[in-house]
């Protein structure tokens, strides 16, 4: 007899440390942008493993590209190097379009230990960031994230790190002074809700941070990779007003397709800070992982997975944004907040999984989506058509009392 979901659950919370708490779905295998569970219900994946698994699920390409390189070599230390993890650093330093070096990780909360220890190496230690961010749970990502609730049960953090309203110019002019290491944005605040900033906001971010001889440092975690529709949110012209050359960008989730992979990328002279014996860590830059990255760049460019992601984010948001129950949408190609009129973000979350879709809640009032970058237009048209009954049976009300539209 098969194991229920329940039993699974009941196993689940038996094993593992209750850090997420009980999981919402027991899933058993993907394709594209479905899943499935393990009562065999399938689902329409419009959070992709919070904007990691950028080609969906079972993707022909990358699973060659991982079986081929594990059938030939799988780890080796980076006391040696390999042919996937060269090309990877050369591949990303080409798509940033300076010169720069990698230092690759496993996570996204890695590659800011990395980025947050080279910044001492400027010899300074003060770090500005922004109210609302998100960079990670160990202790360095943790003291550069804001919010209180996170941060209180593991005070002392690592110090020195100051933060101001976000997109703010003139707060982040009056906190950078002379004894700053670096300024540290997320080119839009996901977990926050997807927060996007004024266009002029990061070239202001670089030009005051190179005034006071600071470094900019952009993590574009969960931003990177195509998740806008540019390779980098900081190179999408809709997003930036100016061209932005970040000293420093961290990078991970999209960027293997669900392999865990991260990157530091220093420009500059901000790539010589490190020296031998600096930094390190045993896994980072895995040929393995190496591969799948590459597989998913290649796939990105190829299939010209930028444009359609620009599509069908527009297409997204135009049409949730249409419902008078959403109050304010922010879209930025396939990384989408939508503002509910009432605060019943986590009813809409278990109305739209009764429904078949995946969604998030990052806020009480706010819903995310990060689907696949390879999500179908017909997969977006169930949902866009699915999302009033959501609404309605989540309970959500429009300013007014109106219900759907």
């Amino acid at each position: 007899m098969s194991t229920t979901a329940t039993e699974w659950s009941e196993r689940y919370a038996g094993a593992l440390m209750n850090t997420f708490g009980p999981p919402k779905l027991v899933l058993t295998r993907g394709e594209g942008a479905h899943v499935w569970d393990v009562d065999g219900r399938e689902y329409v994946d419009l959070l992709g493993g919070i904007a990691v698994n950028a080609l969906g699920h079972a993707h022909p390409r990358l699973v060659k590209a991982v079986a081929d390189q594990l059938g030939t070599l799988g780890h080796i230390s980076n006391f040696f190097a390999s042919e996937p993890q060269i090309e990877l650093a050369e591949r990303l330093v080409t798509l940033l379009g300076v010169e720069g070096r990698v230092f690759f990780t496993n996570s996204g909360a890695e590659a800011n230990e990395a980025a947050f220890k080279l910044t001492r190496r400027t010899g300074r230690t003060r770090i500005v960031a922004a109210a609302g961010s998100f960079h990670g749970r160990t202790m360095g990502a943790l003291a550069l994230t804001s919010k209180a609730a996170y941060r209180e049960p593991f005070e002392p953090l690592p110090g020195d790190v100051v933060f101001v309203p976000y997109g703010d110019v003139a707060a982040l002019e009056a906190a950078v002074d002379d004894t700053t290491a670096a300024v540290l944005v997320e080119p839009i605040q996901g977990e926050a809700g997807v927060v996007i900033p004024p266009t002029d906001y990061l070239p202001a971010a670089q030009r005051i941070a190179h005034d006071h001889g600071a470094l900019l440092w952009l993590d574009e975690v969960q931003t990177g990779i195509g998740r806008t529709g540019a390779w980098f949110a900081h190179q999408h012209p809709d997003l930036v007003s100016d061209r932005v050359v970040p000293d420093i960008v961290t990078l991970a989730k999209g960027l293997a397709g669900g392999i865990p992979i991260g990157a530091c990328i220093a420009t500059g002279g901000s790539g010589k800070l490190f020296d031998p014996g600096n930094h390190g860590t045993t896994f980072g830059g895995n040929p393995v992982a190496a591969a799948a990255a590459l597989a998913v760049l290649d796939t990105i460019r190829d299939e010209d997975l930028l444009g359609h992601v620009s599509a069908m984010g527009a297409k997204l948001a135009h049409a949730l944004g249409l419902d008078p129950r959403v109050t304010e949408v922010r879209e930025a190609g396939l990384l989408i907040g939508l503002d509910l009129a009432e605060p019943k973000s986590a009813e809409v979350v278990a109305a739209a999984q009764d429904a078949g879709f995946i969604v998030n809640a990052p806020t009480p009032e706010r819903i995310r989506l990060a689907p696949p970058l390879v999500i179908s237009e017909s997969d977006v048209d169930a949902f866009i058509n699915a999302w009033p009954a959501v609404l309605d049976s989540a309970g959500v009300t429009a300013p007014g009392g109106e219900g759907a539209r």
